[in-house]
């Protein structure tokens, strides 16, 4: 229960996060706002989802996952609700909601991976981890196609409202059915109470040793350098693939955004089924530094090189097997770091994510600008993706040669 309600959290979570992209066309149109207006308001969410990151890892490690996760849920919807009326009031007060909606949203990984932590066993992270990643593609495609559907019948403000309702909705789902112990769950059989009990972390608090012996260590900026590389690859693909297939293509708006919606559904795929051999591997003896090895190395070199093959690419259907290929390989990588915080650390997975984390977000800011201004400076988008194929080769060079699955702390 815990893992699906998670899933359908990360759905919501992205459906909130992208249909601002939809909406601001209607919006500029409505407010008059300038292309710089514009992009103020698609980057304020960032502003707010970095800067909470790390803070919200130590509040899901002190007050539990489960109540930091719910609360997180009901600020980001009750925000997304008051959109509407923000843009009406002024540009200020619509970007202190984006923001507002950012540091809601920066809960949600970390106080997963606290509940992670406890109630799933290591043999079967990958999957559960795969499983909640999997609401990144889902919600996406959701957000991008259901927010341009509401417009087109209600008009922009409703997809907010639809959306926000969504997440309180599913915040009475999460505190009926979710318990924030496994022991405590009458769902839960006596073997897979005992086996979770066998595998979960001491309590405690987190002090500041422990912060220093878990954050300042060469398998942490192993964790760190694959999770940028992975982000940077994530969030250029998620900005640019429409315009890619509008600007070099020659495909019309409509067929540009279904052709976008291809690759994330092949992400979809790649990722439950690299999570499932991941899984098989270790229960197989493969050692787990290996298996993390693997599949993060592996997904990121094979993305990196079918971003460059897509230089070659003079049709649409080839451009978009490659794209499906590249998105697919990244899909792997979740199989690759985000288990790799529990391995790491299974009692402050959650600080350790937030911290992670909020270095993983600058791509959004840094990344999708640079791939832009490539764009612009250049005349193709070849640049981009070469830049964004050097990142995840460099990522993954730094994670193989350094990451080790060994528990830094209890």
């Amino acid at each position: 229960m815990v893992v699906w309600l998670t899933f359908l959290g990360c759905i919501i979570a992205y459906t909130d996060r992208v249909n601002i992209s939809v909406a601001a066309v209607a919006m500029k149109e409505h407010f008059g706002w300038s292309q710089t207006e514009k992009g103020l308001v698609l980057s304020a969410f960032f502003v707010g989802y970095l800067s909470f990151m790390f803070v919200a890892g130590l509040l899901a490690t002190r007050f539990g996952g489960k109540r930091v996760l719910g609360c997180s849920v009901v600020a980001w919807s009750i925000f997304t609700l008051l959109t509407p009326l923000a843009a009406t009031l002024s540009l200020a007060p619509l970007l202190v909601a984006r923001i507002g909606m950012g540091i809601g949203e920066a809960a949600m990984f970390p106080a997963t991976f606290e509940l992670f932590g406890r109630w799933v066993p290591p043999t079967e992270r990958a999957r559960a981890v795969a499983w909640l990643y999997s609401g990144i593609p889902i919600g996406t495609l959701i957000g991008l196609m259901g927010t341009g559907w509401i417009i087109g019948r209600f008009g922009w403000p409703m997809a907010f409202y639809a959306f926000g309702a969504a997440g309180l909705l599913w915040v009475i789902a999460w505190f009926k059915q979710v318990q924030n112990d496994p022991a405590a769950d009458p769902r839960v059989g006596p073997e897979e109470r005992a086996q979770l009990l066998k595998a979960r972390p001491a309590a405690g608090p987190v002090d500041k040793v422990s912060l220093r012996r878990l954050l300042l260590r060469t398998p942490v900026a192993a964790l760190i350098a694959g999770h940028f590389a992975t982000s940077w690859s994530l969030y250029v693909l998620l900005s640019w693939l429409p315009s890619y297939f509008r600007d070099v293509q020659g495909l019309s708006i409509a067929n540009a955004g279904l052709f976008s919606a291809a690759p994330w559904l092949a992400m979809f795929a790649a990722t439950n089924l690299a999570a499932v051999v991941s899984d098989r591997m270790i229960a197989r003896g493969v050692r787990l530094t290996t298996t993390r090895k693997v599949m993060q190395c592996a997904g990121l070199v094979m993305s990196a090189a079918f971003l460059v093959m897509i230089r070659e690419a003079h049709s649409p259907g080839a451009a978009l097997a490659l794209l499906c290929a590249a998105t697919g390989a990244l899909g792997c990588t979740w199989s690759g770091v985000p288990p790799s915080f529990l391995d790491v650390a299974p009692r402050h997975g959650a600080v350790l994510f937030g911290f992670s984390n909020t270095f993983a977000t600058i791509p959004g800011i840094v990344g999708v600008a640079a791939a832009g201004w490539l764009v612009d400076v250049t005349g193709t988008y070849s640049a981009a993706f070469i830049l964004t194929a050097a990142v995840s080769a460099a990522g993954a060079l730094i994670f193989g040669f350094f990451f080790d699955a060994r528990p830094i702390v209890a």
